[in-house]
């Protein structure tokens, strides 16, 4: 497929404005994101590429800042091996847990090695909000228990999940690259206890979770916040992320309005996981 690049200058050129950017543009079609000396630039099929959506995501930008942009057709090539070999290295979290892809020589050895050939979808441990997910995860107690995971990209985290042996387990992501790319990797890590489905909150029905693992952005956060709430299991939790510390009174207000109770909220670059749970 033919991918086109656009290259944003952002002034000012901070981590925490690319990070929204690249979270605003994943909303509307773009599938990679590298950082570069004046911005960010970022990778969309041509045929979903639409300019008029790109300026009105700069025209509502939430933060203060100048961004421009150029859009280049790039060569018609296995972009997705490219951006494999290039950008995906090796996650390792405190010797514990390593996620790595199929290329990667390996030789730290640790408790929990995942398996990942993400195919320039979300979710390969790099963002932070992955990781603060992941911390999240090898803190719980899972044994046993029922899981859904939305906006699941890779996978990886449900794949975690289950090697640290919650079950059974959902997994839901509305893109369909993302589901496509989850339902290869649980393959590769011989995981069987994980049903994968397209969708979003829709999907969601009569069966109920232990815990609930959500992490998307902040707007979708709050629209799905009652669906949540209604199936999760008392004495349930549910761990929340892809937003900022400065959103947590918003995310906590919402959350409280439907009886769930605030535990805590771990910080990393300004990215927050917040876990609720429902007695």
């Amino acid at each position: 497929m033919q991918y086109i690049q656009v290259q944003f200058n952002c002034d000012p050129n901070t981590e925490v404005l690319t990070d929204v950017l690249s979270a605003r543009l994943g909303e509307i079609g773009f599938e990679s994101f590298v950082r570069t000396e004046t911005g960010l630039d970022a990778y969309i099929p041509l045929p979903y590429l639409s300019p008029e959506k790109v300026d009105q995501l700069l025209s509502d930008f939430p933060l203060d800042a100048g961004i421009t942009y150029s859009c280049y057709e790039m060569e018609d090539k296995n972009w997705n091996e490219e951006w494999e070999k290039n950008y995906f290295q090796p996650v390792v979290i405190d010797d514990v847990l390593c996620i790595h892809s199929s290329f990667h020589k390996i030789e730290d050895e640790c408790r929990y090695r995942i398996l990942i050939d993400p195919k320039m979808s979300f979710g390969t441990g790099h963002h932070q909000t992955t990781e603060l997910m992941m911390r999240e995860l090898l803190n719980m107690d899972l044994q046993g228990k029922s899981l859904l995971d939305m906006g699941c990209g890779t996978a990886v985290l449900a794949i975690l999940a289950s090697m640290r042996g919650a079950s059974p387990i959902t997994a839901i992501d509305i893109d369909e690259w993302a589901y496509q790319n989850a339902m290869e990797n649980t393959r590769l890590n011989g995981i069987d206890n994980i049903r994968l489905f397209q969708g979003g909150a829709e999907l969601l029905g009569d069966e109920t979770y232990d815990v609930i693992l959500a992490n998307i952005n902040r707007n979708i956060l709050l629209q799905d916040m009652p669906v949540y709430r209604k199936v999760l299991n008392r004495d349930g939790v549910l761990v929340m992320s892809g937003f900022y510390k400065e959103d947590i009174p918003h995310i906590r207000v919402a959350a409280e309005g439907q009886g769930l109770i605030y535990g805590h909220f771990s910080e990393l670059d300004q990215w927050v996981a917040v876990t609720f749970c429902y007695q």
